[in-house]
């Protein structure tokens, strides 16, 4: 027996569609990269160097991966809920999708600012409120994405992954407001009108590269996605049809 007779329409039509990236995510990609790639030099040659001199321009790297790992971990939470009330497919992979992408820039978030503190605190790593909210975070969301991987049955896996996804982003606002709650070495948040107004220019640039290429990393792996859950169709469908690899 041929295995296309057993592949469900819809999914030899995703496996032959998803399989040919298309041009406009691949032009969107390269543009997010350009303009990430503008935007930092733009922060590291055009703005001035004050107060902690060059080091200070890591933040232009640092506040916009925070900003935009809150604004993922964020879609997982809309994704997640938006799974337990429809057990939508399509739902559960974009909330995998961002979390893979937060938990990308959470662990950035925490490995520049432990570049940051090292000069500034004098340590590598202290047990602070807000670094250690962060961490949490960053724990979190790695074991969501453990669990996705450990975990084969598609529909527990989903729903597990939901409730775990919720959990990890209802942190986010504990990070975000422990330097207000505790008493911590990690400085305030900044607004436009206590920051200079090239530093403001510059993180706002750095912002929307970094949310371009967040974006567009959803997107790539909201697409393969798409294809793994063709394949474990496919695959499925052949188990129970007894069909041989």
């Amino acid at each position: 027996m041929r295995s296309d007779s057993v592949v469900p329409e819809w999914v030899a039509r995703a496996r032959g569609s998803l399989l040919r990236p298309g041009p406009a995510l691949a032009v969107f990609g390269a543009a997010a990269v350009a303009l990430f790639a503008w935007a930092q030099r733009y922060g590291l040659q055009t703005l001035p160097a004050r107060d902690m001199g060059h080091l200070q321009k890591i933040l232009y790297v640092h506040v916009p991966s925070a900003w935009i790992a809150f604004l993922s971990f964020f879609v997982v939470l809309v994704a997640a809920v938006w799974y337990l009330a429809s057990r939508a497919d399509a739902a559960d992979r974009l909330a995998a999708s961002a979390a893979e992408v937060g938990t990308l820039l959470n662990g950035l978030v925490l490995v520049q600012g432990m570049i940051w503190a090292k000069p500034t605190w004098g340590v590598w790593w202290t047990w602070d409120p807000r670094l250690t909210s962060t961490l949490l975070l960053f724990l979190i969301f790695v074991g969501y994405l453990a669990l996705r991987a450990l975990v084969d049955d598609r529909e527990r896996r989903a729903r597990w992954s939901a409730l775990v996804g919720i959990m990890g982003a209802l942190v986010v606002p504990v990070v975000y407001m422990s330097v207000r709650w505790w008493r911590t070495l990690h400085q305030v948040q900044s607004t436009p009108s206590t920051m200079d107004p090239a530093y403001a220019t510059g993180l706002r640039l750095n912002a929307l590269a970094v949310l371009f290429v967040a974006a567009y990393l959803v997107l790539l792996r909201r697409r393969v996605g798409r294809v793994e859950a063709a394949v474990e169709a496919i695959e499925e469908e052949r188990a129970l049809r007894g069909v041989e690899a």
